[in-house]
């Protein structure tokens, strides 16, 4: 029996929003499924908390009901902030998008099999996706997978 590893997956603050959205709902509460069933590890940053914090209280209950074991801490390091600073440096996105700089940077250092997110602006669109990954590449990082949860594509029938 081969036994895979659960996911290191970074998840931006969309993800749990998208709980409450008609649109995405499905595909959130698929991953929180998935991390409740320990077939995912949540990856979460300092800047996940803070933007769950004036959440309504249905989108900040999504987090306190994943169990502790599958939620992993990502801490915002100097190399954090200096891979941020490099996008920003690169006009990835601009300082007023500083937390969505951030998000990208905290899974690629935490070394993250993927970040997912619902942002369609300035993180999950082709030409981010290449331009966060060229700054990788040039700082010493990995590729990192962006994708939004619709496809994470984790077989759920497979136990």
């Amino acid at each position: 029996m081969n036994v895979q590893r659960p996911w290191r997956v970074y998840a931006d603050t969309s993800v749990f929003g998208g709980c409450e959205d008609p649109e995405f709902a499905a595909d959130s509460l698929q991953l929180f499924d998935l991390v409740e069933r320990g077939r995912i590890t949540l990856l979460l940053s300092d800047v996940v908390l803070q933007e769950l914090a004036p959440a309504p209280e249905n989108v900040r209950g999504m987090l306190a009901r994943l169990p502790p074991m599958s939620l992993e801490s990502v801490a915002l390091s100097p190399d954090v902030v200096a891979l941020r600073d490099a996008y920003l440096a690169a006009a990835v996105v601009s300082r007023r998008w500083l937390d969505d700089a951030t998000h990208v940077a905290a899974a690629t250092v935490a070394r993250a099999d993927a970040i997912v997110s619902w942002n369609f602006r300035h993180i999950v669109r082709l030409e981010k996706i290449k331009a966060y990954n060229q700054i990788n590449l040039a700082n010493g990082y990995g590729i990192l997978t962006i994708i939004s949860p619709r496809d994470i594509g984790y077989d759920i029938q497979e136990d």
